[in-house]
């Protein structure tokens, strides 16, 4: 099964995050499929590959529930339902 979920990468205490499209086996910060965007908690800065995320949702990929978060905040559903 193919998830949307964050890699953790950046200095210690400093963390950011790149969204990736993973095998769900594989380990958080294991080689992903594909990068797909990048969030950074600490200032709330998230860029995404808006058409690579809605291709992995239609092809079954399935979020992790802050991935989905994040997700909703973009609006990226309603982007896929309407």
């Amino acid at each position: 099964m193919i998830k949307l979920r964050l890699k953790r990468f950046g200095k210690k205490r400093e963390a950011s995050y790149r969204i990736v499209a993973a095998v769900s086996t594989s380990r958080r910060d294991g080689r992903p499929l594909e990068e797909l965007g990048f969030y950074n908690p600490r200032t709330d800065e998230v860029r995404l590959d808006e058409e690579g995320i809605i291709r992995r949702l239609q092809q079954g990929a399935q979020p992790t529930d802050t991935v989905r978060g994040i997700l909703t905040k973009q609006k990226i559903f309603e982007k896929i339902n309407g």
